[in-house]
């Protein structure tokens, strides 16, 4: 799934924010439904103007944005009692 065919930023929509493309429908919406447990037929019945390969494309999209930051979340991560 190429997601750059599907996931686009500009910033006089959304604030900039990624979305699918030729939509307001941000990956941030995305997760966040995925993240409540919606599935994607879910997604797709509610947003009927996106498609399950637009959610695949936003999915990639941030497993790539995650592979190539130098960054860490540590204070949103639970901290782990065990570690020595």
């Amino acid at each position: 799934m190429e997601w750059k065919d599907r996931i686009v930023a500009t910033p006089d929509t959304l604030f900039g924010k990624p979305r699918i493309k030729d939509t307001r429908i941000s990956v941030e919406l995305l997760m966040d439904r995925l993240a409540d447990g919606w599935s994607m037929d879910d997604i797709v019945v509610a947003y009927p103007h996106i498609t399950r390969d637009d959610i695949q494309a936003a999915l990639a999209f941030v497993a790539e944005i995650y592979r190539e930051e130098s960054f860490v979340a540590v204070g949103k991560a639970g901290h782990d009692q065990t570690a020595a």
